[in-house]
């Protein structure tokens, strides 16, 4: 059932410009200073693993928004290179995260987007990997390709290109619940998709509420103002995204009941995402 939104107590901030926009969130000016050792190395050794070949370099997540938490938040990068990435580029990443995260306490994690600049500016992902890089990402280094993408509005089309796709992630992920054999795999898998879940279920009611936050807990109470039937499913879903937890009942919950209903309910209201010749690697 759906329900008209009552008051929302964050009115005054929508995370939109005077004209509708979507916000650019992030800076490095807002990274913590805790943080600021993490994010100089990231950038030093991206530069010296890829060189001329990296267009550009992002930050994105908690840290660039000044939100993250000493020894709680992950270290999130993207990175464009001049050409399409090969399997070597992606063992350089991880290598580098798996450094990054021995050496540095302050962070629990590293990942990082890896794509070709080609990619992100083409005309299949404008509304999905384009409008992340223009929204949701923070110049690090390089040319910022949010220069050469359009402005965004919270829109169904922005909706149904962002998440539209739930679907087929549930189908990986029933595969990638029995590989996960330790608590730590399995945390990890609860944090990747109760993030994920929890901002399918916003963008369904994005272009509604007509505004834009990455904040978990209030994603989930805007879900919660039009879906009051699942809110309690996604308000614990935003829980996990912060202090997960590996049970796996929870997996088995997200894969069997939530995400179906979601990938369901999304299809029906904006529609399914265009195919894509290679899923961009999300949780």
């Amino acid at each position: 059932m759906v329900s008209a939104p009552p008051h929302d107590g964050h009115r005054q901030d929508k995370g939109l410009d005077p004209h509708g926009y979507i916000r650019r969130e992030g800076a490095l000016g807002l990274v913590p200073d805790a943080f600021r050792p993490v994010v100089d190395a990231a950038r030093t050794r991206l530069s010296d693993i890829f060189g001329t070949r990296m267009s550009s370099a992002y930050l994105y997540g908690s840290i660039p928004r000044g939100t993250a938490r000493v020894g709680r938040s992950d270290l999130d990068l993207l990175v464009a290179l001049r050409e399409e990435p090969t399997d070597t580029d992606h063992d350089d990443v991880r290598a580098l995260g798996d450094a990054l995260d021995a050496e540095f306490r302050q962070i629990d994690g590293v990942g990082t987007l890896l794509f070709s600049r080609a990619r992100l500016l083409s005309e299949l992902e404008t509304y999905d990997l384009g409008w992340f890089v223009a929204c949701l990402c923070t110049p690090l280094a390089g040319e910022d390709l949010a220069e050469r993408l359009p402005r965004y509005r919270p829109d169904s089309r922005l909706a149904r290109e962002t998440n539209g796709d739930l679907a087929l992630h549930l189908a990986r992920w029933r595969t990638r619940i029995p590989e996960a054999v330790t608590e730590e795999a399995r945390r990890v898998l609860v944090r990747g998709l109760s993030h994920h879940l929890v901002r399918t279920g916003f963008t369904l009611v994005m272009p509604r509420w007509n505004g834009w936050t990455s904040d978990l807990a209030r994603m989930a109470e805007v879900f919660a103002a039009y879906y009051p039937g699942r809110a309690d499913q996604l308000r614990a879903a935003a829980v996990l995204g912060r202090e997960p937890h590996g049970a796996p009942a929870v997996l088995w919950l997200y894969v069997d009941d939530l995400g179906p209903w979601l990938a369901d309910e999304y299809a029906r209201v904006h529609g399914v995402k265009a195919p894509r010749p290679v899923t961009p690697p999300r949780p």
